[in-house]
């Protein structure tokens, strides 16, 4: 950065002190990224991990810490071989840090349910959200335009080709700022001892050829196995964090209950896309509670219901969990069923979905007397995968390839991948912690599943 960019100081309990310069922090005291607050970067997590309560904003002040990092490692690396790396020019710099300060802006509250489990809004990273987030017209679009940076900071955050790769590929590909800062930041508040080493950034390159961001695992041709263990150790962290936290079951089920609130909601003209931007996660809570009394009253008690188990941890039970090693031959057929996704014909596979759950709810009552919401909860196949695509160097390579093309050479990465598909799991919930109502769940349950293989067995007399 110039000599003359002035800096302050703010203290991070996870990095410890952040510089960010003076007009990133008039970026961040926007409405638009204030916001960020009021919404937890793990959702529901709270509920399984009581100390998860950190939020989108520190993830991005993390983050853009990060990606500091990374350019002056990027500096360095340019200084001991300029023939085949390039530099980050302070232009550069500049808009690769609003980048990294801004890469989370157009999270809503509980996206990731919201968003993915319902299929009904566009997704936080589509090219809508961002180019309505940053538009001229927003607080946070006016001070990004009289700083000369809007068109390049969008450009870069939607991966665009005007802009060179490596802008994107510092915060957004597989090992990156944003990994970096979020496994460090989610160890620290869930409690688990978990160590990232962050000095894998200091072997980041740009390929003066393609302009791709790479990691160097050539030192006088033979492999940095140090460096190369340091790369597995963060997909193994990423996995942990998924196994442990990130599909928590409590997550899921208290996530489960959100997607559901909102999804009566919309259905009922109660609320629209537009009306999640602004909000927090207790905000947005607020708002459903709110306008549940305009629906009518057994839908408004629904709404209201689903809201009020949330806030006072009253979590559906698990009635039937089919995990992929017994269902692997069903699961397209599963994944059919209970995930609208996008496209033609997410709709007709939402309505789909309701007439199942709606189907279950009638004939429980009818064999119970009790009145349940039954939620089916199916995560998509790659569980959000993210292949290993970083591109390294490897030893007598003549260019940087995607990290995933030497699977043979690194067996892990085989196993990491296969580990993380193998966490996928099809719920079904119910509103009911009495073991008896839950086992006539999951009898009837299985009737509409005929083909599928429940392993969940509910305890209790």
């Amino acid at each position: 950065m110039s000599p003359k960019q002035r800096f302050s100081v703010l203290r991070d309990p996870v990095h410890g002190d952040v510089y960010l310069t003076h007009e990133e922090l008039s970026v961040l005291d926007t409405p638009e990224m204030q916001r960020l607050r009021g919404v937890k970067q793990l959702g529901t997590a709270y509920l399984a991990y009581p100390g998860a309560v950190h939020t989108r904003f520190d993830h991005s002040v993390g983050v853009l810490h990060m990606t500091a990092g990374m350019i002056e490692a990027l500096q360095r690396s340019f200084e001991e071989d300029p023939r085949r790396t390039l530099a980050v020019g302070e232009r550069e710099a500049r808009v690769v840090r609003m980048a990294a300060l801004l890469h989370d802006v157009t999270h809503i509250p509980f996206g990731h349910n919201v968003e993915d489990q319902t299929g009904l809004f566009h997704r936080h990273d589509s090219a809508y959200r961002f180019e309505r987030a940053l538009a001229p017209e927003t607080r946070l679009g006016a001070r990004l335009e009289e700083l000369g940076l809007r068109r390049d900071v969008l450009a870069t955050l939607l991966g665009d080709d005007a802009v060179p790769a490596y802008w994107s590929q510092i915060m957004s590909d597989t090992i990156c700022s944003d990994i970096l800062d979020y496994l460090a930041r989610d160890a620290y508040f869930t409690g688990l001892r978990l160590g990232v080493d962050a000095r894998v950034r200091n072997y980041f390159r740009i390929h003066r050829a393609s302009g791709n961001l790479y990691i160097d695992l050539a030192k006088r041709d033979l492999l940095r196995e140090d460096i190369l263990s340091e790369i597995v150790r963060l997909l193994e962290a990423r996995y942990y964090f998924s196994e442990r936290v990130y599909y928590h079951h409590a997550k899921v089920a208290a996530g489960a209950l959100v997607s559901r609130a909102v999804e009566l909601a919309v259905r009922a003209d109660l609320v629209r896309e537009e009306d999640f931007y602004d909000r927090t996660d207790e905000s947005l809570l607020a708002m459903l509670a709110e306008r549940a009394p305009r629906a009518e009253p057994a839908l408004a008690r629904r709404i209201r219901s689903m809201i009020d188990r949330v806030r006072e941890r009253r979590l559906p039970k698990r009635a039937c969990v089919l995990p992929l090693y017994a269902n692997e031959t069903v699961q397209d057929d599963l994944v059919a069923l209970a995930l609208p996704g996008r496209g033609p014909k997410s709709a007709e596979r939402l309505a789909a979905r309701v007439d199942l759950e709606e189907r279950i709810a009638d004939l429980v009552r009818f064999a119970t007397g009790r009145e349940l919401e039954i939620l089916l909860v199916c995560p998509a196949a790659h569980m959000q995968l993210k292949e290993a695509g970083t591109h390294v160097l490897w030893p007598g390579e003549s260019a940087p390839r995607p990290l995933s093309d030497f699977t043979d050479r690194v067996p892990r990465l085989a196993d990491l991948e296969r580990s993380y598909r193998n966490l996928w799991k099809f719920y079904v919930f119910a509103t009911t912690d009495e073991p008896a109502v839950l086992r006539k769940v999951q009898e009837i349950a299985m009737a509409e599943l005929p083909s599928a293989e429940n392993v969940y067995s509910v305890e209790g007399s």
